[in-house]
């Protein structure tokens, strides 16, 4: 029997699966792989973000990948065990609060990162095929354009229109709940995108 079936546990249920993604979410993996590897704290360099593309401009690719990586596969994570041990509804806010939870982490006075790897992992758990898509875009426009904003912000367009189209109704609402957030996080790049100040793939901080 589903445990979501039992409307008198499923809240607490989903109460508990948005303490596990928010605890999957909230692991600063940029800061702690930058301390480990002697570099300080990334929160003082570039943008001051502790995502991959500012671990970037420590000038460490290993590094920024590993970031990437695994900040994506805490929102992946949250996604699969939320899943597996209460459901797919439980799955969706699992998803939700690993991003929100690296967004605003609380070890680190609830001031994080901008969510695109972990909107990604959370894709990758909750839409698959939308992941690859997003990936597509997202190189296609990092290619022509040098932005890493930018090509996160066109795919965080995109990908919601599809989900509604393609289904699930549930998952389109929660990624376009995602891309909304990340949108608002991103108000700062999105000012120096249309001032021509944005910083570029690679550049250091």
């Amino acid at each position: 029997m589903s445990a979501l079936t039992d409307w008198q546990t499923a809240p607490a249920l989903l109460a508990l699966s948005a303490l596990i993604g928010y605890l999957f979410g909230s692991i600063p993996f940029g800061l702690i792989l930058t301390r480990m590897a002697g570099l300080g704290d990334v929160r003082k360099i570039g943008s001051g973000n502790i995502g991959a593309t500012n671990v970037l401009r420590t000038g460490n690719k290993k590094l920024a990948a590993a970031t990437l990586l695994l900040d994506a596969l805490k929102g992946t994570a949250a996604v699969l065990v939320a899943n597996a041990l209460w459901g797919y509804e439980a799955s969706l806010v699992a998803g939700l609060f690993a991003f929100l939870g690296h967004l605003f982490p609380v070890w680190l006075g609830f001031k994080g990162g901008k969510g695109v790897a972990t909107y990604i992992g959370v894709l990758l758990g909750a839409a698959p095929l939308m992941m690859l898509a997003f990936a597509l875009i997202w190189l296609a426009t990092a290619f022509i354009t040098r932005y890493s904003s930018l090509s996160a912000l066109l795919a965080m367009l995109v990908i919601p229109v599809a989900l509604w189209v393609l289904g699930p109704e549930k998952t389109a609402l929660l990624v376009t709940l995602l891309s909304a957030i990340s949108w608002w996080k991103h108000r700062e790049n999105i000012a120096r995108l249309l001032a021509g100040t944005e910083s570029r793939i690679g550049q250091k901080g």
